[in-house]
């Protein structure tokens, strides 16, 4: 779904739009489905990067056990209840940074993570992030995963609170206009402990079947998102 507020950007034939505010505004599980396919872009001094989002969860705040805002409001998850089109970043474990868009009304606290994504501009700039932080042994895996999602566009705590709606900003998404409509599946979220990883109830973990950078399911052990 469009939004008047879309605009053109990167291409002159205009094949990509910038959605407005209003359209991350929408229930968090039409926001995720909607992801699928679009890309993110992080500029940078060194270069941009580009990342066609191939897989995603979707967070519904106190209407969802997963949610990091299922019982209120925090200094950390703070950005979840706030201006749809915003990033809320967080640092899993301590060991690396997770990447989220904010969507549905303000207040809600909603969000959706960026799990993984194939990267269609700045490979080499997006492939050193990776070798400089650990082992990346194929192009498949620079941004197979959250972290390395993170990692592969520079993405961190920085970014908090970070506006993807600005064609001209830091970080921003953009969409295709083609009208083409992926093929998607869903299931059960990774690394959710308790009810809400359970699949039959919150099968909010969405990817573009047959995507070779869509990462592998692993069940949860004790530790939550």
């Amino acid at each position: 779904m469009g939004s008047a507020r879309e605009r053109s950007v990167h291409d002159a034939v205009g094949r990509w739009n910038v959605p407005g505010r209003g359209w991350f505004a929408r229930p968090v599980l039409d926001v995720a489905h909607d992801l699928l396919g679009a890309s993110l872009t992080r500029r940078s001094a060194l270069g941009d990067v580009t990342l066609r989002i191939t897989e995603v969860e979707a967070y519904a705040g106190a209407d969802d056990p997963g949610s990091h805002a299922f019982r209120g409001r925090t200094e950390r998850n703070r950005a979840m209840f706030g201006t749809p089109g915003s990033l809320y970043v967080y640092r899993h474990l301590g060991l690396h940074h997770c990447v989220n868009i904010v969507c549905g009304p303000v207040g809600h606290a909603a969000a959706v993570l960026v799990r993984a994504g194939e990267v269609t501009d700045g490979v080499e700039l997006a492939r050193a992030r990776r070798v400089a932080s650990g082992v990346c042994d194929s192009e498949r895996q620079i941004a197979r995963g959250p972290a390395r999602t993170a990692v592969a566009l520079d993405l961190d705590l920085r970014h908090y609170g970070g506006d993807v709606t600005d064609p001209e900003g830091e970080v921003v998404l953009h969409r295709p206009t083609d009208g083409h409509r992926p093929s998607v599946a869903s299931g059960p979220r990774v690394g959710v402990a308790g009810e809400g990883g359970r699949g039959d109830l919150y099968p909010w973990r969405m990817w573009l079947i047959g995507d070779p950078t869509v990462s592998a399911y692993r069940p949860v052990g004790r530790r939550s998102r």
